[in-house]
């Protein structure tokens, strides 16, 4: 069985993920994802510019950029970016290589954003406390800061378990697996094709939405509000993820 290691300067999303990222029958690329998610970004833009950290292959950013929103991106992948660059409309949208937890790119914005997840990619607090600062120094005043994320899934282990699947078919598996003493959770996935096996995990650190909170607080960010999803549906103890907002202040200089 082929064991799939991090993809060097690409990070985890190197050529092979890239490769097949994009997955039109996907639940993430059907309209009824996209159009609420980029309804609430271009809302929260308005007349401004939009930043998105990861921004990846673009599933998010070209239809926000079709509406006039002006949009740019950062990421690791350059794996990743080429496939937005492939897209009609992906060579308008301006992309920085670096780490959306450190990297700064020029001006300021009406929104960051961070979606699916990848908040977990940063994989120690240090680096997602980063992040948030990272996203204070880019927005203007009055600016806000979304992220889109799921609540772990700790209920769901029975005591002396760790693992937690959630895809199961005759030629893949899936699973999550989760330390709770450090937060530390990995992705992982056996695929078996024409008799031959591969093993890839990626690496998370899953958070609280009262954790990111206090991370906002100390980029001197405050929440304005948190949904259940894109559509705005009330946030409660049974929400399987959160879409929330953060807002400089006005007056913050």
């Amino acid at each position: 069985m082929a064991i799939d290691d991090q993809n060097d300067q690409d990070g985890y999303f190197g050529e092979r993920v890239a490769a097949t990222y994009d997955d039109p029958s996907g639940e993430m690329y059907q309209p009824s994802a996209i159009d609420p998610a980029v309804d609430f970004l271009a809302d929260l833009a308005g007349d401004g510019r939009a930043l998105e950290f990861a921004i990846g292959t673009g599933r998010v950013a070209l239809p926000l950029a079709g509406r006039a929103v002006p949009v740019h991106g950062v990421d690791l992948s350059r794996a990743m970016v080429a496939r937005l660059r492939a897209k009609p409309g992906g060579d308008a949208i301006g992309v920085t290589i670096g780490d959306f937890a450190t990297t700064s790119v020029d001006g300021t914005f009406s929104v960051v954003y961070l979606v699916y997840n990848t908040i977990m990619n940063l994989t120690t607090q240090a680096e997602q406390v980063a992040c948030f600062r990272n996203a204070a120094a880019h927005l203007e005043p009055g600016g806000c800061f979304v992220v889109e994320v799921v609540i772990p899934e700790l209920r769901k282990l029975p005591a002396g378990q760790n693992v937690v699947p959630f895809h199961v078919s005759p030629t893949r598996w899936a699973f999550d697996v989760y330390d709770p003493a450090t937060q530390a959770t990995s992705s992982n996935y056996v695929e078996v094709v024409d008799g031959r096996g591969s093993y890839r995990s990626i690496p998370f650190r899953y958070v609280w939405p009262s954790e990111l909170d206090l991370m906002a607080q100390l980029a001197g960010l405050r929440l304005r509000e948190r949904w259940d999803g894109w559509t705005r549906e009330p946030f409660t103890s049974d929400s399987a993820r959160h879409v929330s907002v953060w807002e400089k202040p006005a007056d913050a200089a």
